[in-house]
């Protein structure tokens, strides 16, 4: 399909594209012009009736354009083409667009995760600067929240971690990464596990005499050779 005919689609009112999908339309592999016939379908309705000669009069486009757009989306399983009975008891050919609505689903859930997990970074970021009472780096330490929340340590017990590194008189990222390794280790996923646990005073010194040159065991970070203790 050539953008002049995308345009007369749009122009005529056959098709409606919600804005949050047209910023996610990358994430469907589509070409503009089948995202412009899935959002066509998407306007009709699911579960209505599969009929190609209408699809074409519709938005003006050969019956053959039509089914290549239909084979297109079934080969990348966003449609299937179903077959049930109508009001009259007539079994029909009826288009359905449950995989492509649970896709749609799972982007947003992805999104809310997403913003989450920023959330949750962001306060842990705030706490180690509080902690530190300095700014801290940018790009390179927030990555390195992030890592932590991705590897699922909890937040509490990050800054946990954080008031462990503080008491000790270190504030490198590095060496709060080093406790949460060695907190792990031995079990200790929540803040209640800490709690319980009888870590031994030479436990916090083993952990204070630890160098750069530190294996970090969980993730290999090369960057963290330009980290500058203080």
């Amino acid at each position: 399909m050539d953008s002049s005919k995308i345009l007369d689609i749009l122009q005529n009112g056959n098709v409606v594209i919600p804005l949050y999908l047209l910023k996610k339309i990358k994430e469907f592999k589509l070409d503009m012009d089948v995202f412009v016939f899935l959002m066509y379908l998407h306007h009709l309705g699911n579960k209505s009736l599969f009929d190609v000669n209408r699809f074409s009069n519709d938005l003006n486009l050969s019956v053959e354009e039509i089914m290549n757009y239909i084979s297109v989306l079934t080969d990348k399983g966003l449609i299937t083409i179903d077959v049930s009975p109508n009001d009259k008891g007539f079994m029909e050919e009826v288009f359905s667009l449950d995989s492509f609505y649970n896709k749609w689903k799972m982007l947003i859930i992805g999104d809310i995760e997403d913003t989450t997990e920023d959330k949750d970074a962001s306060s842990i970021y705030d706490y180690m600067e509080h902690k530190f009472g300095r700014t801290l780096s940018g790009s390179i330490d927030y990555e390195i929240v992030h890592s932590w929340l991705d590897n699922n340590y909890n937040e509490d017990l990050i800054k946990k971690a954080v008031d462990e590194a503080v008491s000790n008189g270190v504030s490198t990222l590095k060496y709060i990464d080093r406790i949460l390794y060695e907190w792990a280790k031995k079990g200790i996923t929540t803040v209640e596990d800490l709690n319980k646990s009888n870590s031994s005073s030479s436990d916090n010194e083993d952990l204070k005499s630890l160098d750069e040159d530190i294996d970090l065991g969980i993730m290999d970070w090369d960057w963290f050779d330009n980290e500058e203790d203080e």
